[in-house]
């Protein structure tokens, strides 16, 4: 049965792997890397039960929780990237049409 779960956990960070290549959006890619993380962590579950080792649970909860805050940071760097960019264009249009004294 855990057999099962550890097949049906690699096809499914399988299909992530596809999504995240064809995202259309970068905010697609980081849901997609954020739900391989996941994946990830109940991989390493699965194997430390199969495995009768329960020390991969603490490594399974320390990737989890690094997983989680990498995803934060990347959403936040993606956010303040656009603010500057929405900032220059304001800027840019400012200086091309403010002469019409």
């Amino acid at each position: 049965m855990y057999y099962v779960v550890t097949i049906a956990t690699l096809v499914t960070m399988a299909l992530a792997l596809v999504r995240a290549l064809i995202g259309p959006t970068v905010y697609d890619r980081v849901l997609t890397v954020n739900m391989f993380g996941t994946k990830t962590v109940l991989l390493l579950s699965v194997i430390a039960f199969l495995a009768g080792r329960p020390d991969f649970l603490d490594l399974a909860l320390a990737y989890a929780l690094i997983n989680f805050i990498g995803v934060l940071a990347v959403l936040e760097f993606f956010k303040s990237r656009s603010v500057r960019r929405e900032q220059e264009r304001g800027a840019d249009t400012e200086s091309d049409g403010g002469g019409t004294e």
